[in-house]
């Protein structure tokens, strides 16, 4: 190591340990490589939005601190291997949901063909003969079994599909337990959430604001267009919000069609204000479905908003933003709870 490159680590190792202990911030690895790389001004986007967020958050957010190192310290291989983690999952959810969809499909269609054969009858009526009604009756017996052998075998395949990918799946997410993002939305998840909500309570929390926003009827777009809408539907929504998170607010998957938005050094008249924001921004949505290509507009979702007092804790306070949530959608769906 040349006299020059050891004086220059020495100086930043003496700014960036204060800077960690000030922000409370864990001396690991990849915290101080990101804090070098930050007190050492490598990359000038970076020192911005580090910048940034040291605004917002009296304690430094851990899961955007991870964010940063992908971004801006990681080298092309480690980023590479959580692109390729997060895109299988992302085929294996895609997969999984259109062989569901497509078994569905081939059920139906069984279902048919056993009807058509069952009113066979009625060609008794037409006045066709006993030797031309036997021969329809023996070709379609035979096309029927061929396509209930058929259909039968696809399913057991799906079936066996089904498992071997539920199977991947899991032993994915136990890989992957400490991943930050949702493959299917590209929002942070569930853990990212409950890290992120653990670490600002144990700071300054006046003005913390949480927003849960659940999609009205989501139920009702898999049941009428298939699995695969639902995904775009939630797709379509997650994009929304991380597009509209502004001032610090990040946005999260909180499970199944329901979203979660962190607001730092708000109020509840802002953060009610802006989940009305939200709202409007989905309630504008349009999407075709890739299967039929019908245009789908009725989309909207419904908000409850909270903001910590003291005596909350991580339980009470998401439980008064999902109670006004709950309200929402008592009173009519989207909307924005409280008034």
């Amino acid at each position: 190591m040349s006299d020059d490159i050891f004086a220059e680590s020495t100086k930043r190792l003496k700014k960036v340990v204060p800077l960690m202990m000030k922000h409370h911030v864990a001396t690991t690895p990849m915290n101080y490589a990101l804090w070098y790389s930050y007190v050492g001004n490598d990359d000038q986007q970076l020192t911005s939005e580090l910048d940034e967020l040291l605004k917002n958050y009296p304690i430094f957010p851990q899961v955007q601190a991870q964010t940063l190192y992908r971004r801006f310290v990681a080298d092309e291989i480690e980023s590479g291997t959580w692109k390729m983690r997060e895109s299988v999952e992302a085929m294996l959810l895609e997969l999984g949901q259109s062989i569901k969809d497509t078994s569905t499909d081939a059920s139906k269609f069984q279902t048919t063909i056993d009807k058509t054969f069952s009113n066979l009858h009625r060609v008794e009526d037409e006045g066709w003969s006993i030797e031309e009604v036997m021969g329809l009756i023996r070709e379609l017996d035979g096309d029927s079994k061929a396509i209930r052998n058929a259909t039968q075998f696809f399913s057991n395949s799906l079936d066996k599909a089904k498992e071997e990918i539920e199977s991947l799946k899991a032993q994915l997410q136990q890989s992957q337990k400490l991943a930050l993002y949702d493959s299917l939305t590209g929002l942070l998840n569930r853990h990212s959430f409950d890290t992120e909500l653990s670490s600002l309570l144990k700071s300054d929390n006046k003005g913390l604001c949480l927003i849960l926003a659940d999609i009205d009827h989501f139920k009702k777009f898999n049941d009428d267009y298939g699995h695969l809408l639902g995904d775009q539907v939630l797709k379509a929504v997650g994009r929304r919000l991380l597009d509209a998170t502004r001032d610090g607010a990040m946005a999260f998957r909180f499970g199944g069609e329901e979203f979660a938005i962190l607001i730092p050094n708000s109020g509840l008249r802002q953060a009610r204000q802006y989940a009305e924001t939200l709202r409007k921004l989905v309630d504008k949505l349009t999407l075709r479905d890739k299967r039929t290509t019908k245009l789908i507009d009725h989309i909207s979702a419904s908000f409850g908003v909270s903001e910590f007092v003291a005596g909350d804790n991580l339980t009470s306070f998401i439980a008064r933003a999902d109670d006004y949530l709950y309200k929402a959608k008592e009173q009519g769906r989207n909307r924005v709870m409280p008034l």
